[in-house]
C-alpha cells in the first residue's frame, strides 16, 4: 500500500543535510561505500535532467540528409 506523501518540514531538511554532509565526509575514506536513499540523492542533484531535447539532438546531427526543394 502506498503511503500518502507528507510535506517535508524545514527541520527535516536540516537533519537530512546534516546526514548528507556526514556521508560525504565518510566517502573520502578509501574503500568506504556510502549509501544514499532516493531523497538524499535527489537533494544532491543526482536526478537532475540534463539531457538534450529531441530537437536539439536532431539539430546536432551532421549526417542528416539535406532535402532540397526543386
Amino acid at each position: 500500500m502506498n503511503k500518502p506523501e507528507t510535506p517535508v518540514l524545514e527541520t527535516d531538511l536540516k537533519m537530512m543535510d546534516s546526514v548528507i554532509d556526514e556521508k560525504l565526509r565518510d566517502m573520502e575514506t578509501p574503500g568506504f561505500q556510502a549509501e544514499f536513499d532516493p531523497l538524499e540523492a535527489e537533494r544532491l542533484g543526482a536526478f537532475e535532467e540534463s539531457a538534450l531535447s529531441e530537437q536539439d539532438a536532431l539539430d546536432s546531427t551532421i549526417d542528416q540528409l539535406q532535402v532540397s526543394a526543386k
